[in-house]
């Protein structure tokens, strides 16, 4: 698999404050944007993927639904968060 369990850890540290807190929508956002990166680059290689392509679109639609909460609970963490991870806002 592209992403075991280190890279996973390392993500959840950086931006959830420890490994184990897998359940920070912080953490669970750079998540996602390390898939959604992934499988971008999976499809301009397969462009006939379907599958894959419509696993992406569910994806960013669960990426953009966790900054929807974060930026409802705390403006200034979604502002440090996407500023982090290098995403566009679609919210303004």
């Amino acid at each position: 698999m592209y992403l075991g369990t280190e890279e996973k850890k390392a993500i959840f540290k950086e931006f959830g404050g420890a490994d184990t807190n897998t359940g920070s929508p912080e953490g669970q956002v750079a998540l996602f944007t390390k898939r959604i990166s992934h499988l971008t680059e999976h499809l301009k290689q397969n462009r006939k993927d379907f599958v894959t392509q419509r696993s992406l679109q569910k994806m960013v639609g669960k990426r953009r639904k966790m900054l929807k909460y974060i930026r409802n609970k705390d403006i200034v963490k979604y502002r440090e968060l996407i500023a982090q991870l290098g995403i566009r806002d679609g919210f303004k």
